[in-house]
């Protein structure tokens, strides 16, 4: 017996997929166009609100993201972990310091200038001590480049202190670029070379920036919260580029990074709750590890609430208290990174 069949369902069912590579590249560039407009026609508003959702929240996510990325048996990686969160501790609080440390030597800027050139120098060498570590775990590391490089980046350290600062500045957020790659390869290889080719729009996007708003006048405006933002993207300390441009184009960036680590990454978790940590090697180690580390996703959400209530209250003060702290996140990656590499 003939089967009768809608006219509408028959076109559906003969209507091929859409490509998922096709799908998620469209998506990705929308991403990046997106932001590029917003961050280039309200880069201070745009700053501001960013900062405000994403800030804490990402944190959290990285931090449960890290805690998939470690096992729970270190064996041979021992000294590259050790090295890696000894680091981290270390020059975090280095940093934290720095402003006392100079104002305790006196000579003020000069003191300064050198205290910071001594920091990021420790910064490549710690890096690349645990690139050497990495590379002898694996032949395909074999990176010859590693100390040669390692060593004229301590002399670009000194030579430019504060230029070096802020190329971190500009350098951090595109760190998230490498981690969603990653994660690609591992649970969505079919994705990979979409995405690769799709990240062409991201210095695309910068260009069109740059001529846009290279040429424009400086970002009005004198309050705090406008000096401090036009600071952290490089006002004063980049010549002869408009500040207009400079935030838009960290704005830009930081909106790239907060996606990834917000959205994208933890959508790649294929069905996985951030708040659960079955998928967590450490969870699995012992009742006592599973504790512990339910503590900090609980502390570090009380922590997410606190930062809200913060910039609600007094936005300069808790955003700069922000910047100082989540220098931990970003030397964290720096390991985990490697780890992947």
């Amino acid at each position: 017996m003939a089967t009768l069949t809608h006219p509408a369902a028959a076109q559906r069912s003969a209507t091929p997929a859409a490509d998922p590579a096709v799908t998620f590249a469209a998506a990705a560039v929308a991403v990046v166009a997106a932001a590029a407009l917003l961050a280039g026609w309200f880069p201070i508003g745009f700053s501001i609100a960013i900062v405000f959702l994403f800030a804490g929240p990402h944190n959290w996510l990285e931090a449960r993201y890290f805690m998939t990325r470690m096992p729970a048996r270190w064996g041979r990686l021992r000294w590259f972990f050790t090295l890696g969160i000894g680091g981290v501790v270390g020059l975090a609080a280095t940093m934290i310091a720095i402003p006392s440390i100079a104002a305790a030597l006196g000579d003020g800027r000069e003191t300064w200038l050198v205290l910071l050139a001594a920091w990021n120098s420790a910064l490549v060498l710690w890096a690349a001590a645990l690139a050497s570590i990495r590379r002898r775990q694996n032949p395909r590391r074999a990176w010859p480049w590693l100390w040669p490089m390692a060593f004229a980046l301590v002399a670009a350290a000194w030579l430019w202190p504060v230029g070096w600062s802020i190329g971190l500045v500009y350098l951090h957020p595109l760190l998230a670029l490498v981690f969603l790659d990653g994660a690609l390869g591992r649970r969505r290889p079919e994705l990979r070379p979409a995405y690769r080719a799709c990240l062409v729009a991201v210095p695309a996007a910068l260009v069109l920036l740059a001529l846009r708003l290279g040429p424009a006048a400086d970002l009005p405006g004198t309050d705090l919260l406008t000096a401090q933002i036009t600071r952290h993207a490089g006002g004063g300390v980049v010549p002869h580029v408009s500040t207009h441009f400079l935030v838009a184009a960290h704005t830009f960036l930081e909106m790239l990074h907060y996606a990834i680590w917000c959205v994208a990454l933890p959508l790649l978790a294929v069905g996985g709750r951030p708040w659960r940590l079955a998928g967590v090697p450490l969870a699995r180690r012992s009742a006592a590890w599973r504790r512990g580390l339910t503590a900090v996703l609980v502390t570090g959400s009380l922590v997410v609430v606190a930062f809200w209530a913060g910039f609600l209250i007094d936005y300069p003060l808790t955003r700069s208290l922000y910047f100082t702290l989540a220098l931990v996140h970003v030397l964290a990656e720096v390991p985990f990174l490697l780890r992947e590499a």
